[in-house]
């Protein structure tokens, strides 16, 4: 009797073993520090993208880029930043219409693109009224000339194009995310929030994000405290804890901009998303959840950097 009672033990921890086995309990995720986690969406609803599709789970850094982190990259790999890089015709010229005679070799000269506020009120139709190709202009001299990072170490890095943001992000085993994921990630779990900071009108939102109060490109009335950007998590989160999803700096994303769901991709152009110190309700409103810029991705301007996400390891 004592072996057949001790055989129908064996048999009922052999037959629980393989229970465990096929219906595995699913370990937590481990946390990364400095990322948050953000939950699948089954359903999205990005207004850049011809079908809803879901969205997995992933991390997404909770601050922007900082120029201090910037510089680790670049002193660690030696990399060189697109603006730092004299423009080669042959590469561009595809983008300007057939038979554009060669610009002169000055026009050439490394730089980026920098903000220069107007005077007064302006055509909001021309951007070339307040951005200038600043010669010298990057990363470590956003503004060009003896423009400095000395003393924004925690400001977001900025002049930087898409490939470089591309590099950084993977120098640090991570990507950029995807339009579909940021815009998610910016509604902090609110569906309908229509900015990240929830739905208070920008009006009486400047204790939330860095952006332009006052009307666009004159007069800025630097409600919020910063006439350019603003240390990197100086606002509240939103409801994922993730910082400056509105204002301070655009970021870009992984995605090709395309205008329409099935139109054609634009040559070159990429997604940024979130807005920056420049964004006004009279102008662009890109600290809104759902708005979405096009940007070059072979420019840099001194309003756009970037923030990575990453994938749950397996």
């Amino acid at each position: 009797m004592k072996n057949q009672h001790l055989m129908a033990v064996l048999v009922a921890a052999f037959l629980l073993f393989l229970s465990c086995e096929n219906n595995s309990v699913q370990q937590p995720i481990r946390q990364i520090p400095g990322m948050q986690l953000i939950p699948e969406q089954q359903r999205s609803e990005n207004i850049g993208k011809a079908v809803a599709h879901p969205i997995p789970a992933f991390f997404l850094d909770q601050r922007e880029v900082t120029n201090a982190e910037f510089k680790a990259f670049v002193d660690a790999t030696d990399y060189l930043t697109t603006a730092e890089q004299d423009l080669d015709w042959e590469q561009i010229k595809s983008q300007f219409p057939p038979n554009t005679p060669p610009p002169p070799d000055s026009l050439l000269k490394a730089g980026a693109l920098v903000f220069q506020p107007n005077l007064n009120a302006i055509d909001l139709q021309n951007e070339l009224s307040w951005w200038h190709w600043e010669r010298g202009a990057n990363w470590k001299q956003p503004e060009g000339g003896n423009s400095t990072i000395e003393g924004l170490e925690n400001h977001p890095v900025v002049q930087i194009s898409h490939a470089d943001a591309h590099a950084y992000c993977q120098w640090k085993g991570k990507r950029l995310p995807t339009e579909a994921e940021w815009e998610w990630a910016a509604k902090g779990g609110n569906p309908s929030a229509i900015y990240p900071w929830g739905d208070d009108a920008p009006g009486s939102a400047s204790d939330k994000a860095n952006f332009w109060q006052g009307p666009f490109p004159w007069k800025n009335q630097e409600l919020d405290g910063f006439a350019k950007t603003s240390p990197v998590a100086h606002y509240p989160p939103n409801g994922y804890g993730l910082y400056d999803m509105a204002g301070n700096v655009w970021e870009w994303c992984e995605d090709p901009y395309q205008e329409l769901p099935e139109g054609p991709v634009i040559a070159n152009h990429f997604v940024i998303r979130g807005g920056s110190f420049l964004c006004a309700e009279n102008y662009c409103s890109g600290y809104r959840t759902r708005n979405r810029l096009a940007a070059d991705g072979q420019i840099g301007s001194n309003h756009t950097g970037c923030r990575c996400a990453m994938d749950i390891p397996d």
